[in-house]
């Protein structure tokens, strides 16, 4: 039984089914997300786009040394990052970068972009789950600033978050730091509007993860029989999204059979939205010491830089 399989049974098997977020991007999800970066009521990326071409300066500042390793977790293609990466190497002499992902297919697609893109700099890719891959570059004597970039520390809740900030800070050693992009609190209806667009892109983003199961693990949902619902908490900051049974049905996987109750839900995604008070307690939690954090121009999203 593989990871996707045995993540998918236990999930649905819950009293309150779930389903992981990092299964949406199969190729056809990956497509999709490509969809939603580019509406606009999904602020994200503009913000984070804004944050990297008008401070990666100051941020590079702040990381000068004479030899650096940046490790990305979750790197994804690349694009992101050239324009910190090209600006970090005129402050570094001898650059490496380190992205890591699960997906070896878009870890070329990075490489080959990141070595057009910014040719002054040594590039390792590293094909896994982050939380092995970075076992293999522990040894390494060199400086390092560990980068989670995005707003994926929103994908977990917050005994996990805090379970991940003590293990960035475990491959950490006295010096180094840890670069994360955190998704702000703001006007609830901002983020609602980026996770329910009247599109419907959305919706199909989630419903897909329904056809990935039935096209891989021989399931056999009626896709039509879901709808897709979002919601936004403006006190606990979390975002959540949600499939919704239309009827009473049951869907076999794999020789599992699971019943659906008319408007129950499959809980597939969660994310956090943070203010300073909460990433200032994470890190006191986690034994990282806030440095300083850099947002875009409407305070949507956030840079933090911790030390150790």
């Amino acid at each position: 039984m593989n990871d996707f399989e045995n993540d998918v049974l236990e999930g649905l098997g819950r009293k309150i089914k779930s389903l992981p977020s990092k299964y949406f991007y199969d190729s056809e999800g990956s497509r999709i997300f490509q969809e939603i970066m580019d509406m606009p009521e999904y602020y994200l990326p503009r913000a984070e786009m804004e944050i990297i071409h008008n401070q990666s300066e100051q941020i590079s500042q702040k990381l000068r040394q004479q030899e650096l390793d940046v490790i990305e977790l979750g790197a994804g293609d690349g694009r992101k990052m050239v324009h910190f990466l090209r600006v970090l190497s005129r402050h570094v002499r001898s650059l490496t970068y380190f992205p890591l992902d699960i997906s070896e297919s878009i870890l070329r697609e990075n490489e080959k972009l990141i070595k057009g893109q910014v040719p002054d700099i040594q590039i390792s890719p590293l094909v896994g789950d982050y939380f092995q891959t970075l076992q293999q570059i522990r040894e390494r004597e060199i400086p390092r600033v560990i980068l989670f970039a995005g707003s994926n520390i929103g994908n977990f809740p917050d005994s996990r978050a805090l379970v991940f900030l003590e293990m960035v800070k475990r491959e950490m050693k006295s010096g180094d730091c840890f670069l994360l992009g955190v998704d702000l609190k703001k006007h609830p209806k901002m983020i609602w509007d980026a996770y329910s667009d009247p599109h419907g892109i959305t919706a199909r983003f989630n419903l897909n993860l329904l056809k990935r199961i039935n096209r891989e693990l021989d399931a056999d949902f009626e896709v039509s029989a879901f709808d897709h619902f979002a919601t936004y908490h403006p006190l606990t900051g979390a975002a959540e999204s949600f499939l919704v049974s239309l009827k009473k049905q049951k869907v076999n996987i794999r020789g599992k059979e699971f019943e659906f109750q008319p408007n129950e839900v499959i809980q597939t995604e969660i994310s956090q939205k943070y203010d300073e008070e909460k990433l200032m307690e994470l890190a006191q939690s986690s034994g990282l010491t806030w440095d300083s954090s850099y947002s875009d121009s409407q305070s949507l999203f956030s840079w933090v830089l911790f030390k150790r």
